[in-house]
């Protein structure tokens, strides 16, 4: 090629790229942004989309790196259920949106502070592909222990300087942006395997509290309603601090009067402060959208959920993945996804979530009390947990379950919803289409038997984090398959849970197949890989048609099933191996643990475990694997 055909060539590539750029631009429904916003992009982002035209149906990003800060965000207040209650700043206030895409193009965004990257409400067909956030500065902060003294109690932990801090009265305090937090929820990690420690539980959660020195007359304080012990108020009553600071030079720090084994030198310390405040910037806020798609996006931190959604319909995540970044080895300091109140079909589909220091997903309903019966028509109902405060039960029009836990795990009448008038954040009053039955009780629940998705969970990566992998509560069914699974705790939760955060939903037509099982529950806690669990004395059936086929379980331990309250399940095809990664913590366990459960079939499974005991239960001894 000549120079002149050189130059013609450069110069079309050039032209071409520079017409191509200039007419996103300046097309009528699409906005685009470059890299010379990067600095601080919260601004022009905002006067861009506060007030977004109609016509708008493309946001588009060059490819880079671009900041946004607090200063300058756009603030609101939000009850964030599973969150802290707060004034939040977004750079994304995607508020009654329809039909539009943010194309980040491969772009990353970094926050810095509390913040909200996307607060996506009353929104239709919004979809967000091909971006990466992360923060700055983490919400966590993470420490390697060096030394421990049994005699004294005390550990020593370096610090980087990527974790300022100082020490308050005898308290080792993190100093972020705009943020701090104390040791608070802490948990051990494995520097060499990057995951959660083995037996963990024998030496985190560090015993950061203990019974106050002194008290008079508390009891002298009556309270007319309900009280929560879990609420920032509560939560101190009885209790100071136990833990004490002491900086032996910048950098390395003794902590004193550790109850619980003492953390072995060489591991991870991470720390996110008390659970009642550390929960403040989610980065995906999304309630009452419909038609919700996140495709190639990647959350490597947020101080909370990687993504909360409440009271949405359909939700779809592919290649949604949560995972850390710049040497951390926490992600999210809370689940990587978390549905509440949602209904039509929830995907998760070929994404990773490891490394975050709570569940993978969890997916529920939600209880509320019945405190006051105001008339024939009308309840007063409350939310049982503090951080789930201002959660709307439902809408005009969807079918109210009443429930009795201590009769069924299923309502025993359904009403339909015609209004709810938020009173205040936790107390709500509700009124009904049609009479309330007679022998309605003030502590009783209710529930939206509409407000459940169904579920579909298949090529996914769970693992190396804090909790478990999947928690499913949904009487609509679920599909579990083709995924991995590395927990530190239950692999699978199917739980009924009404007393501490109150998260409703029976479950039924579940198939859970194809999947591999890698030394899961880990942490020291004596129980299954799979576990179905209700919190009430209750004999009656809480879980219906479960199918559990051609899976894998890589164990180093012998529980793999906890199973109770259950009406119907398949339990064929399956591989148990024993691992021998670990040694085993509890060897006399079982590998099948069944309580108060009918209609149940094995067969066809391969065992080369170590157990001793393949079922334990009553009336078990007919049963084969």
């Amino acid at each position: 090629m000549t120079r002149n055909l050189k130059l013609v060539f450069h110069f079309l590539i050039l032209f071409f790229t520079t017409w191509q750029y200039s007419s996103a631009f300046n097309d009528s429904d699409t906005l685009y942004f470059d890299t010379s916003i990067s600095d601080d992009a919260t601004s022009k982002v905002l006067e861009k989309t506060l007030d977004l035209e109609a016509k708008i149906r493309l946001i588009k990003f060059q490819k880079g790196e671009y900041h946004f800060y607090p200063d300058k965000g756009y603030e609101t207040f939000c009850r964030i259920s599973n969150h802290d209650d707060l004034m939040v700043k977004t750079a994304f206030p995607v508020n009654k949106w329809k039909n539009v895409t943010i194309d980040g193009q491969g772009a990353t965004f970094i926050f810095h502070g509390i913040m909200i990257p996307f607060l996506i409400d009353h929104s239709e067909n919004i979809t967000i592909k091909n971006v990466s956030i992360d923060w700055a500065v983490s919400f966590h902060s993470e420490m390697t222990v060096v030394a421990n003294n049994i005699n004294e109690k005390s550990f020593d932990v370096n610090i980087s300087k990527e974790y300022p801090y100082e020490i308050r009265n005898g308290q080792l305090i993190f100093i972020k942006e705009y943020y701090e937090h104390s040791l608070g929820q802490t948990i051990l990690y494995d520097s060499i395997r990057r995951a959660i420690a083995f037996n963990t539980h024998a030496y985190t959660p560090l015993t950061t509290s203990e019974k106050s020195e002194s008290q008079f007359n508390l009891d002298n304080v009556v309270y007319k309603y309900k009280k929560d012990v879990r609420s920032k108020f509560f939560k101190k009553i009885g209790k100071q601090e136990k833990l004490k600071a002491k900086e032996i030079k910048p950098g390395l720090v003794r902590i004193y009067n550790h109850k619980k084994g003492l953390p072995p030198v060489g591991f991870i310390l991470t720390a996110k402060g008390d659970q009642s405040i550390n929960r403040v910037a989610p980065a995906f806020r999304l309630t009452w959208n419909t038609n919700f798609k996140a495709q190639n996006v990647t959350v490597h931190h947020a101080g909370g959920m990687g993504l909360i959604a409440e009271n949405c319909e359909n939700v779809s995540l592919n290649n949604f993945n949560v995972t850390p970044s710049r040497g951390r080895i926490v992600s999210t300091t809370a689940d990587a996804t978390h549905f509440v109140g949602c209904r039509g079909v929830v995907e998760l589909l070929n994404c990773t979530f490891e490394n975050q220091l709570d569940d993978a997903s969890n997916i529920h309903g939600a209880y509320q009390e019945i405190v006051d019966i105001l008339g024939p028509k009308k309840l007063g109902i409350r939310m049982g947990h503090s951080q789930q405060q201002g959660f709307i039960v439902g809408k005009k029009g969807d079918n109210l379950g009443l429930v009795r836990l201590s009769n069924s795990f299923f309502p025993y009448k359904n009403v339909t919803i015609e209004n709810i008038k938020t009173i205040n954040g936790r107390y709500h009053i509700l009124t009904t289409k049609e009479n309330l039955p007679k022998d309605l009780k003030v502590g009783d629940l209710v529930e939206n038997t509409d407000a459940y998705p169904k579920l579909i969970v298949k090529n996914c990566q769970i693992k190396n984090n804090r909790a478990r992998g999947l928690l499913l509560s949904t009487p609509k069914g679920a599909i579990i398959e083709n995924n991995f699974f590395g927990t530190q705790m239950e692999a699978l939760l199917i739980p009924v849970e009404s007393g501490f955060w109150f998260e409703s939903g029976n479950a039924q037509d579940i198939v859970i197949k194809n999947n591999t099982f890698q030394d899961c529950q880990h942490s020291g806690f004596k129980r299954g890989v799979i576990r179905f669990d209700t919190d009430d004395d209750n004999k009656s059936i809480a879980f219906k048609n479960i199918k559990i086929i051609k899976n894998t379980f890589n164990h180093f331990d012998n529980l793999i099933l906890q199973l109770t309250n259950t009406d119907g399940l398949e339990f064929s095809g399956n591989t148990i191996n024993n691992s021998g990664t670990f040694p085993q913590l509890f060897p006399k366990n079982p590998v099948i643990r069944i309580f108060e459960s009918k209609n149940l079939t094995f067969k066809n499974n391969t065992y080369k475990g170590k157990a001793k005991t393949i079922f334990e239960g009553k009336d078990t001894k007919s049963l084969k694997l």
